[in-house]
Parts: structure tokens; C-alpha cells; sequence
């Protein structure tokens, strides 16, 4: 590499050469070149009488290098001025090959993509719509901390008007405010789900603040107003045994998932509303708080807050989503996202707020469809172009990248790839329907690149590990080898 400025010399003599026949067939492109050269070569010459100049007025002291030897040698129009370009193609070639072995086994209707810092370095199909089951909780994720942001939290409130000795000669209304955690006690102790909710809000809580507010006594009903969100509570494209065990009910006013019991054997609630404000008043019961008149459901008049309970922050919300896989979380996230902005909480004007954020950040959106926000719909379709720029507008260390589980370690991945080169390190998100198996997410290497990875299996039998298992075995083999090749340091100028 030693002899790029000799090669720069002897280049523009065969240039200057051949210039006036070049002239006379009237083409300028070898002019402009032995221009450009020229030119460069002038600019490199007056930089060195610069630093000559410099060094004259310098003390000579400091100006001249105490070991001669110890100069830089390096040409100055060496590659290795660039070492950090150099390096990155070096590696990004080798870990083209050992990606390969990924490529080789994804089927046709199936798409993966392999990025480091969002540059794409391997990929086949990634431009082919699939069925993404769960992977679209990553859309959701990611557009909920731009939407909503980190630190918003849903807000469930108790309204009323407490008149002499605490008592509420009318209704208290128990307003929803579409937090999915909303939770008692009882219900999560009891819970018989592999990965059920965390980060809850506690209703149990907010029955204590009503407590403390000085309510003595409800004269009227307690009523639940979920008016926030529309009435929808399953989407219409999942089939009915995926209501409830699954996903749903979702309504703004809901808790315990809805469910009656601690299993889903127990059933679950036709209206979460009424639900909702049945199991608040046997709180307030138990606290010694009577209710006169029970339960109902209707839209309130929006009285005076008596108390008040808000959500963990949306970032910890998000986590919960990924982590645990959780359906009515992602749906309710969803409705949120038109609801907070003055909308009808539905899923289609939710789904138009995602969309259209996607599109403000460019990503490709030829054959996306947007059916729900869980994944469970298979109408649902993303290409992995689409999940690699959503996951190349985050890093691994914040709250979208913080939120996803950990190989062998968390979550929907605490089973998978034990014993593996990337257990512990490799963070995504799972996804899984009958025919297809999703694995989207980042994988942090050695040296600070962050690589991206989207693979998405669309085939008969994906969901068995028979036949994803050996896909996901080379993409945990092939992910460590970055870098293998030589760092920024080893090609620095010498």
C-alpha cells in the first residue's frame, strides 16, 4: 500500500500524455481526471508548506520529534487513513460468508435481513410481505415511545362528589383510561399464564386512596365508564378460540385481563366495564366502604377526582409488552395511540397513526398490512425492510432495544438458546403462529457495532422447532463472528 504517491505521479503523466488526443476526439473525461489529480496533489503540497510554516514560528523544542524513527510512514494516500473504512469492509466480507449458512436455509416466502448499524450487510426475500405474528409489537413498541413517549402513563380515575361524614350520596365513577395492567392482587397471585403480566397497576391501591380521600359511604352505583376506547373488545379477524385465551377482552376499563377467575377455565367478562366496577366495589366493601346500589356501566358527566392511579411509565409498559409477549397490552396501545390525540379510540384510527409514523420515518411500506397491533391477526403482513428501519431507529440500550428478552435468559426467551455463543447477549422479539416463526432484534458485538436482525419464517411447520430450530441454530452461530476480521487499531496509520 506503500506506493500510492508514486502510483498518484506516474498516473497523471499517462493522463497529461494522452490529453491532447483525448482533446482532439473532443471527450473531457480524462482532462477532468488529471485535473482532479492535479489539483489534489497541489492542495496536499500547500497543506505541507502550511504545516512546514507552522512549524518554523513553533518552538523548536516541541516542533522536531524527539526519535526521528518514531514518524509516521505511512503514505498519505494509504487506505490506512481511513482505518474504520477499511475495517468495516474487511469484516462486513466475512460476515457476509458466515451468514450464508443463514441465507441457505431460509425458504422461499420467508424473509430475513442482517444489518450492522442499520446498513444492510446480507439478505434474501427481505422485500416479501409475511405473516408476522408478534413481530408487530416491535412496530408497536417503537411507535409507542414516539407518540406517547417514555414517561407517559394511562390514568385511571374515581370520580364523584363526597358530601357530610364522607358519604357520596350519588354514583362514584370508576373512569378507564385504557391501562392494560390494571390488576388486583388475587387475580396475579393466582395466575396460571407462563408469562403473566408485570409492571401492573394495583386496583387495590386506588380503593385504598378512595379510602383515604374520606369516602365513607356510596349512596348511588359504581360505574364504569370506558368511553375512552370503542366497544370493539376482539378483533374481528381472530378466530374465537383465541378470545380471551389469547387475546381480549380489550376495553379502556378493564382489569385482571378481563378474566373472572385466576384461569381461563373461570370464563371471561362479557363487559370489562361491568366487570371492572363490580370488582372495585367489593373492594370498597372490604375496606369498609358500603356500595348501595352496586354495579353499572354508562358515560359519566366527568364530576370531581376523588383519586386517581397512574400506569408505570410507557418505556416499562413497552417492556412488558415485549417481554412478556402481551397481547391486550399492544392492543390497547394501539386504541391509545387515536385516543390520546382526540380521536375514536379504535383500531383502525390507532393503526392510521401507526402507519402514518412509519411512513414520517421512511420506512418501505410496499405490501405492509396493518390488521392489529398483537400479531395474533393474519391478515397482518411486514416485510423485513420494514423491521430492519424500525430497528435501526433504536439501539440495544434504549427503551424499545431495554425492553425486548434476552437469550436464555428472559421472557418468551428464557428457554431459547441456552448454551449458545449468544445467550445473554442477543435481545429480540419472538413471534409465533401456526406456519410462522419470528425472530427480530439486535445482537451488540464486540467493538460497539450494533447489529440488526430481522427473520421471519413463512412455511408449513414453522412454528415447530424441527423446522425453525435449525435456522435460528446458524443465525446464533453466525452473529458472534462479527468482527473476525482486523479492528480500526490494527489498520491505523504506522
Amino acid at each position: 500500500m506503500g506506493g500510492h504517491d508514486d502510483l498518484g505521479e506516474i498516473g497523471c503523466r499517462a493522463m497529461t500524455g494522452d490529453r491532447s488526443r483525448s482533446a482532439r476526439r473532443g471527450s473531457p473525461v480524462v482532462v477532468t481526471a488529471c485535473f482532479c489529480v492535479v489539483v489534489t496533489m497541489v492542495l496536499l503540497v500547500a497543506w505541507q508548506w502550511a504545516v512546514a510554516a507552522t512549524t518554523v514560528d513553533a518552538d523548536p523544542a516541541i516542533a522536531a520529534p524527539a526519535d526521528p524513527s518514531a514518524t509516521l510512514t505511512t503514505p498519505m494516500l494509504s487506505f490506512r487513513r481511513a482505518p474504520g473504512v477499511l475495517s468495516r469492509a474487511i469484516n462486513t466480507t466475512a460476515f457476509r460468508v458466515q451468514l450464508s449458512s443463514v441465507l441457505d436455509r431460509v425458504p422461499e416466502g420467508s424473509c430475513v435481513s442482517v444489518a450492522i448499524d442499520g446498513q444492510v450487510v446480507s439478505a434474501k426475500g427481505s422485500a416479501t410481505p409475511v405473516i408476522p405474528a408478534s413481530n408487530m409489537k416491535l412496530v408497536v413498541g417503537a411507535v409507542a415511545l414516539e407518540v406517547l413517549g417514555p414517561a407517559y402513563a394511562f390514568r385511571t380515575r374515581v370520580l364523584g362528589e363526597i358530601g357530610d361524614g364522607g358519604v357520596v350520596a350519588g354514583d362514584l365513577v370508576l373512569l378507564g383510561g385504557g391501562d392494560p395492567l390494571l390488576t388486583t392482587d388475587v387475580w396475579l397471585a393466582g395466575n396460571s399464564q407462563t408469562f403473566p403480566p408485570t409492571s401492573t397497576t394495583r386496583l387495590e391501591a386506588l380503593a385504598d386512596a378512595v379510602v383515604a380521600a374520606g369516602v365513607t359511604r356510596v349512596n348511588g352505583r359504581v360505574v364504569g365508564d370506558a368511553s375512552r376506547f370503542d366497544d370493539e373488545y376482539y378483533h374481528p379477524s381472530w378466530s374465537t378460540e383465541l378470545h380471551g385465551v389469547e387475546g381480549g377482552p380489550i376495553d379502556a376499563l378493564m382489569v385482571d385481563d378481563g378474566w373472572l377467575g385466576t384461569t381461563p377455565g373461570a370464563g371471561f367478562a362479557t363487559d370489562p366495564a361491568f366487570h371492572a366496577a363490580d370488582v372495585f366495589a367489593d373492594l370498597l366493601r372490604a375496606r369498609g366502604v358500603p356500595v348501595a346500589q352496586g354495579a353499572a356501566v354508562g358515560v359519566s358527566d366527568f364530576g370531581t377526582e376523588i383519586a386517581g392511579i397512574d400506569s408505570q411509565p410507557l418505556a416499562t409498559v413497552v417492556q412488558e409488552m415485549l417481554t412478556t409477549s402481551d397481547d391486550n397490552t399492544a392492543e390497547a396501545l394501539v386504541k391509545e395511540f387515536a385516543a390520546s390525540r382526540g380521536a375514536d379510540g379504535t383500531t383502525a384510527a390507532g393503526l392510521d397513526v401507526v402507519r402514518s409514523t412509519l411512513a414520517g420515518w421512511g420506512v418501505p411500506l410496499d405490501g405492509v398490512v396493518l390488521a392489529d397491533g398483537s400479531g395474533l391477526s393474519r391478515d397482518n403482513r411486514l416485510t423485513c425492510d420494514a423491521l430492519i428501519a424500525v430497528l435501526a431507529r433504536g439501539t440495544v440500550d434504549d427503551p424499545l432495544g431495554a425492553g425486548l428478552p434476552v437469550a436464555a435468559t428472559s421472557g418468551t426467551l428464557t428457554d431459547q438458546f441456552t448454551g449458545s455463543p449468544v445467550a445473554g447477549v442477543l435481545r429480540a422479539k419472538t413471534g409465533s403462529l401456526n406456519g410462522v416463526r419470528a425472530l427480530s432484534g439486535y445482537y451488540p458485538a464486540v467493538g460497539g457495532d450494533t447489529v440488526e436482525f430481522a427473520l421471519v419464517l413463512n412455511t408449513p411447520g414453522a412454528d415447530d422447532v424441527s423446522v425453525y430450530g435449525s435456522v435460528w441454530d446458524a443465525l446464533a452461530v453466525s452473529l458472534p463472528t462479527y468482527p473476525s476480521g482486523a479492528t480500526t487499531d490494527q489498520l491505523a496509520p504506522r
